[in-house]
């Protein structure tokens, strides 16, 4: 039975101030918690319904019922298992030669990263580099988007003018209303693919170091497309 303190603290764990202290977050579901489990993830704790240890037996997990998992989890129909996480560093330097690198500009809905980083594990993108005020890897909404790739992709957070400064020479292809038609562009062995904010764009400051401005080509009537969708229409040209 969870105590009361024990329930607070891990609904506590749904504020970015609480996952920074604690170096903690939380994932959810079975399909999370099985990419979880064999990666290199350090599972601080495990809360599952009886069904799910009975599955599961081989794994040490606190049995909660139904109601429990009501009060602890943040999903609208919780699902057998929740799991809380120490994270890992989103700070790294990443490997741009013979590397095709996604680089995101202030991405704010987490729906948006989680799948943008679902699609790079689908189309083997392995890093991903975020401006400093992209969403936050750890954010629940997030991690449940990513349906586990998060394990997969290698993502850090960078000031995007520093980045670009000190790698100047890495091709950089930016996703913009007005470029080439991206069916025309040669797959690159090695480029970065700057993606923007879903309102405003690519930042006015980073359109200096884009070498090849790129399109997805406009046939019907709606005004511009959803983040990931962009992303992941554009990486199925150009990987």
């Amino acid at each position: 039975m969870l105590s009361k303190n024990e329930v607070k603290y891990i609904q506590s764990l749904c504020h970015k101030k609480q996952r920074n202290e604690t170096g903690l977050f939380i994932a959810e579901g079975p399909k999370l918690a099985e990419e979880i489990l064999v990666s290199n993830y350090i599972v601080e704790k495990i809360y599952a319904l009886p069904e799910w240890i009975k599955k599961n037996n081989n794994i040490n997990a606190a049995e909660i019922t139904e109601k429990e998992l009501n009060q602890i989890s943040q999903l609208q129909t919780p699902n057998e298992i929740l799991l809380i996480v120490k994270q890992s560093s989103v700070d790294f330097e990443p490997i741009l030669k013979n590397n095709f690198t996604v680089v995101l500009d202030d991405i704010q809905d987490p729906g948006n990263l989680g799948t943008i980083i679902r699609l790079c594990d689908w189309f083997g993108v392995q890093q991903i580099i975020c401006s400093n005020n992209t969403v936050e890897l750890y954010n629940s909404k997030v991690i449940q988007s990513t349906m586990g790739s998060f394990v997969n992709v290698k993502i850090c957070y960078k000031n995007l003018i520093d980045f670009f400064n000190s790698n100047k020479n890495i091709v950089v292809l930016g996703a913009v209303l007005n470029g080439i038609n991206v069916h025309e562009v040669a797959k690159p062995k090695e480029a970065i693919l700057l993606i923007g904010n879903e309102g405003k764009g690519i930042s006015n400051d980073l359109l200096p170091f884009i070498n090849k401005k790129i399109t997805i080509p406009k046939k019907g009537k709606a005004e511009s497309l959803n983040a990931a969708m962009a992303t992941g229409i554009l990486l199925s040209h150009l990987t």
